[in-house]
């Protein structure tokens, strides 16, 4: 019997069980998948999860796998160009992008490394229950043989439509409709910082990541989905060109290197978060559009959250509850507000927002703290300070 079984190895999985196995628990990851194996993402660490990867000693592998530092952000809008940076935390303020093929073997090497089990090629088919409480997993190896592993804890990391959530019956507390769609590429020759663009109706990205490539997005109306599917490229191509156009030239003198990638289901929810004998990680407990990338510091920061409030309780019933409660209670408190930015960029209505974001042009401390929303380094009520408001009433 284990104390911890974790479903799931990447972004939020792996960090989950290198934390449990840290504190001294027995713990297994199994993961459907054998590393390294891509998926879609949009790769960017802001500062709060690579504060997180220099805590748990990971910073480095990150670094010498030849991920491109980033240190410039600009944001052009209709009418308004702002260029800074988010503030760092605990002395991090370069970010990275890395590719995941990349990432998420390093996090799962991290757990291995604190002692977790790890086993790759595993499908998770369903939960052991007794009494009504989760006390294990029953799941198929790589040769094809069925398995049955108990545990005190299952934790559920794996993903939007978490296996660990549907077994459970973990609802949905907070949802909203679909608001866009994405698609995607990797582009050789085509030098970049991380640069956001937005015009009515589209948002375009473009982030350096791994092997001299660079990651560049294009955001659509989730109404525009099945028409644009259809011919994605095409419309991938014309969304640069008419909201990003000196992007559009570099990328004319560059070389698209890979397919293009991409998807219309991205969900807007929270779920809850916990139940007798598990609890939800990373997307598999919440889940927002990738528009503003905060989908794998998410997931490092609710790792740490769920890691340090269990502790020492594991094995004491009451204490443990307790602790899944102060961390399904964190969750609301601190993602709710972010989520709720993350839709406002979302509706892909900028005309408001650049209004507010025109007066910060000339007070760069303001344009660095307005980044530092995103990057989640401040709050929107500390970024609402005396200074901005003086700006604004301007």
């Amino acid at each position: 019997m284990y104390d911890v079984i974790v479903i799931g190895a990447r972004c939020a999985g792996s960090p989950t069980a290198m934390l449990f196995a840290q504190q001294g628990y027995r713990v297994l990851l199994l993961e459907k998948a054998k590393f390294p194996q891509d998926t879609l993402s949009s790769h960017y660490l802001h500062q709060p999860g690579v504060a997180l990867l220099a805590k748990w000693g990971l910073l480095d592998k990150l670094r010498e796998a030849g991920c491109r530092p980033i240190n410039h952000e600009s944001y052009q809008g209709p009418e308004v160009r702002l260029d800074g940076f988010s503030l760092p935390v605990d002395g991090q303020r370069t970010t990275y992008a890395p590719r995941r093929f990349v990432l998420d073997p390093i996090l799962a090497a991290g757990a291995v490394a604190a002692g977790v089990e790890f086993r790759e090629g595993c499908a998770v088919n369903d939960l052991v229950f007794e009494d009504d409480r989760v006390v294990g997993v029953r799941y198929t190896e790589p040769d094809g043989s069925e398995a049955t592993e108990r545990a005190r804890l299952v934790v559920g990391a794996d993903g939007m439509r978490s296996l660990v959530a549907r077994k459970a019956g973990a609802p949905k507390v907070i949802e909203h409709a679909r608001m866009t769609c994405v698609y995607y590429s990797y582009w050789s020759g085509v030098p970049s910082s991380f640069e956001l663009y937005e015009r009515p109706g589209r948002w375009v990205a473009a982030l350096p990541t791994n092997d001299d490539l660079t990651l560049i997005m294009t955001y659509f109306p989730q109404d525009e989905y099945n028409e644009v599917r259809k011919a994605a490229e095409p419309a991938y191509l014309e969304a640069v060109r008419t909201t990003a156009p000196d992007l559009f030239e570099r990328m004319r003198a560059g070389t698209r290197v890979e397919q293009m990638y991409g998807t219309g289901h991205q969900e807007n929810y929270f779920r809850k978060a916990y139940g007798p004998g598990w609890v939800l990680v990373g997307d598999a407990v919440h889940h927002k559009d990738s528009i503003t990338a905060r989908g794998i510091t998410d997931a490092f920061v609710q790792a740490q959250a769920l890691t340090g409030y269990v502790g020492e309780r594991l094995h004491d019933d009451a204490a443990l509850k307790a602790a899944l409660r102060r961390y399904e209670n964190d969750l609301g408190n601190n993602a709710l507000s972010l989520y709720q930015g993350v839709l406002n960029v979302a509706e892909l209505k900028p005309e408001g927002r650049t209004e507010m974001l025109k007066k910060l042009v000339g007070h760069q401390d303001l344009i660095d703290r307005y980044f530092s929303t995103t990057s989640g380094a401040i709050s929107l009520d500390d970024f609402y300070n005396a200074d901005l408001l003086t700006v604004l009433d301007q």
